[in-house]
């Protein structure tokens, strides 16, 4: 029986697909068989950062609906037999996502796979709503900005009263914060809010901090999940918060600014 995952924050542009991908990749590569689905109707990204756009013939709505099977609108990855990806419907309207029918294409996950991802869209309206009823855990995802955290603080109130756990009296949501875009030269400066600012804010334990990286637009430009990037800091940040997700004991990273070298100094390192 799969784990349900929704990957949410308030706020728009904070890396909720990035993560999204990165997250289903990971967990793929270390032999989970594992579904992410785009619940963005109108507007979707999932597909472009996997690399999948050009495979894309059925969409989540289309199995909603009833005009494909969800066989035939998964996309397998091309480098993972254990990755497959759901796009969202670029055509419909976020009306076509139906409690009913994305409870039916959860049963039926749920039955076939070990993870499945839930890629929320921005806000809180029905597609957010829909990506976090069905969920069993959380990656609230947040910048180290007071808006983006004050966004992701609402989303915790929505993840603690209206999700179907919540509905039914169960255990609540296991959430995890992921800190992205986090640089912390400007964090020393005081131009960005602290790691520990942002848990002493949103109270939930920290699973991930990625850091600011060009490697997350170039790996998204290139339809590659940047996690499979080893040679980047956001890709070994992603592979850390996957280890540290499926149990294992591993520092943070990237917490600390940069510290330049005696050569470095000489000769303008930045």
């Amino acid at each position: 029986m799969a784990k349900v995952i929704v990957v949410t924050s308030g706020k728009g542009g904070v890396g909720k697909t990035t993560t999204s991908a990165s997250l289903g990749t990971g967990l793929a590569d270390r032999g989970h068989k594992t579904a992410v689905i785009d619940f963005d109707v109108g507007l979707r990204n999932l597909d472009l950062i996997m690399g999948v756009e050009r495979r894309v013939v059925y969409d989540f709505v289309n199995v909603i609906q009833g005009e494909a099977t969800l066989k035939q609108a998964l996309i397998k990855d091309k480098q993972s037999d254990k990755l497959f990806i759901l796009a969202a419907s670029q055509t419909r309207d976020k009306d076509a996502l139906t409690q009913d029918g994305v409870g039916r294409v959860m049963d039926e996950l749920r039955a076939e796979f070990d993870y499945v991802i839930c890629d929320s869209p921005a806000g809180i309206e029905k597609g957010a709503f829909m990506a976090m009823y069905f969920a069993d855990e959380a990656f609230v995802v947040t910048n180290p900005e007071v808006s983006s955290v004050r966004d992701s603080d609402r989303v915790l109130g929505i993840l603690a009263a209206k999700s179907r756990r919540a509905e039914q009296g169960g255990d609540r949501i296991k959430e995890h914060l992921v800190l992205t875009r986090y640089n912390a030269e400007r964090v020393a400066k005081g131009e960005m809010l602290s790691v520990e600012d942002v848990k002493e804010i949103l109270a939930i334990p920290l699973l991930g901090v990625i850091p600011e990286s060009p490697a997350v637009l170039s790996s998204s430009n290139a339809g590659v999940p940047v996690i499979r990037d080893m040679t980047s800091d956001a890709g070994l940040a992603y592979t850390d918060l996957i280890a540290r997700f499926l149990g294992e004991d591993r520092p943070h990273r990237f917490l600390a600014p940069h510290k330049k070298s005696l050569f470095g100094k000489w000769f303008g390192e930045r």
